[in-house]
């Protein structure tokens, strides 16, 4: 039977976590903070992550695994790093019935443990590049937590490389940067704004935090995956050197980057409705559910489910094995069987009743709009293909359009304050200000410099906020 979802109107947030509950994506842990992603948000993820991955070492990066607990020492190797990430860290003093002789901390990110590795494993120019990314867990304290978008502990892919030239090290940045916004277009129908980090916004012991930002269906932003230029700090912090083609000794150029499990929060915030979760086709686990209905149970059991999971086979054959949900579940009435499948977002629903069956086609109705549209048996196969594509693009179409609509630009402070309390959404302002600059603004209204846009990173303007000449374009909003 179909479970009860709080309209977005009503209450965004309890809408949010309870499409969460009625596609049993994940639950909450035992432990404060912490979330358990059940198998259907699992698979979601899995999706997500092979999409990655395969983008990954398609631009020459391999996988491999560090440990999860960290020498407190190697934190403090590196003062802007150990600074900001202190506050969320989980430290073990005890283990083994004693205590330790150095507190470990649970990692929050890998940079130190992976730059002491990599002082290990690089000696010559000709161990340059390495290009690392591994797949595993973190844990950064959170006092308020939210499934999917912050919770404590959550998985996440970070990649760690290392260059023997600030230049390489800076086009690596940007590449992993295009990848990101190239696989959340693509895939998960994010129409992501690629840009670059303000001082206040930066990674602890980066020179440079590139970002991709995205707007939420309530109009709020989502940093969705970012890639930092670290420079020589890491190096210099755990003594990565290499021996030059002239023989001299020098620091390596290191980059990390990394997503996580919060573009699935993404994923439900910016497609989902009030009926339930709504996923692109391209990361749907279950692309396609296909019933058999009848009220003569003879008949919706015998000739109508067997024409369906013939169906089903031809259906895969062109988009992937084990994508189409052959749905058996006779038990229930048929209003809650497609209530079902449209509440775990499954892109496609196929129904096959009598009069469908009688002539040769299918009853497909679309999760994202509702529309039905009879397809015969005939090529059906390229027929659903077509229209999982056409899905695709349509969300992408919908979240690109809704964000270029609610996307204002001002030019001073007073109406910054006015659009983002009348409007709310992507507020574009010139912007040169400092960090207190920023913190200022913050506090009063609300609002962070999302990032400096790089498709206006050649405009120039005064600064709505100090008045500065030959100031860059920024992105304000109010964020998760």
């Amino acid at each position: 039977m179909a479970r009860n979802i709080t309209s977005r109107q009503q209450d965004y947030s309890q809408w949010y976590l309870d499409v969460i509950k009625v596609a049993e994506l994940a639950d909450y842990a035992p432990v404060r903070g912490c979330m358990v992603i059940r198998p259907t948000g699992y698979s979601v993820w899995e999706e997500i992550q092979q999409v990655f991955d395969r983008a990954f070492k398609e631009t020459g990066h391999v996988n491999a695994y560090f440990p999860v607990l960290i020498p407190n020492s190697f934190l403090e190797k590196e003062a802007e790093h150990v600074e900001g990430f202190s506050p969320e860290c989980a430290v073990v003093t005890h283990a083994g019935g004693e205590e330790l002789e150095e507190p470990l901390v649970v990692r929050p990110t890998s940079e130190t443990v992976i730059g002491h590795m990599y002082s290990k494993w690089i000696q010559s120019w000709r161990d340059l590049p390495l290009l690392i990314n591994q797949w595993a867990n973190v844990m950064r304290w959170e006092k308020r937590p939210r499934l999917f978008l912050r919770t404590s502990e959550f998985l996440w892919q970070e990649g760690h490389t290392a260059h023997a030239s600030k230049e390489e090290a800076i086009e690596e940045t940007e590449r992993m940067l295009e990848v990101y916004r190239r696989i959340m277009t693509d895939y998960l129908a994010l129409p992501v704004v690629p840009g670059v980090k303000s001082e206040g916004e930066r990674f602890p012991g980066a020179e440079e935090t590139y970002t991709t930002e995205t707007m939420m269906s309530d109009m709020k932003a989502l940093q969705a995956g970012t890639s930092h230029f670290l420079g020589q700090n890491f190096s210099k912090a755990f003594n990565i050197q290499f021996q030059n083609k002239e023989e001299a000794m020098e620091y390596a150029w290191t980059t990390s980057w990394g997503v996580s499990t919060r573009l699935i929060g993404a994923v439900i915030m910016t497609h989902s409705d009030d009926d339930g979760l709504i996923l692109p086709p391209r990361i749907a686990p279950t692309k396609v559910a296909l019933l058999s209905i009848s009220k003569d149970e003879t008949m919706a059991t015998g000739p109508l489910l067997s024409k369906a999971k013939e169906l089903a086979g031809k259906i895969e054959s062109v988009i992937g094995a084990r994508t189409v949900a052959v749905d058996d579940q006779f038990h229930m009435r048929p209003g809650d069987r497609f209530f079902y499948h449209l509440q775990k977002g499954v892109p496609l629903r196929l129904e096959l009743g009598e009069k469908e069956f009688e002539k040769g086609t299918v009853r497909a109705v679309r999760r994202d709009t509702g529309e039905k549209i009879d397809l015969p048996w005939d090529g059906i196969e390229t027929k659903v293909n077509d229209l999982l594509e056409t899905i695709q693009e349509d969300l992408l179409n919908k979240a690109r359009s809704f964000r270029e609509v609610n996307t204002h630009e001002v030019s001073d402070l007073d109406g910054f304050k006015k659009t983002l309390e009348k409007k709310g959404g992507f507020i574009k302002a010139y912007f040169a200000g400092t960090k207190e600059d920023e913190k200022a603004i913050k506090e009063a209204t609300g609002a962070t410099v999302r990032c400096f846009p790089l498709e206006d990173k050649d405009t120039r303007g005064k600064c709505f906020f100090t008045g500065k000449d030959d100031a860059r374009m920024a992105i304000f909003a109010k964020s998760y």
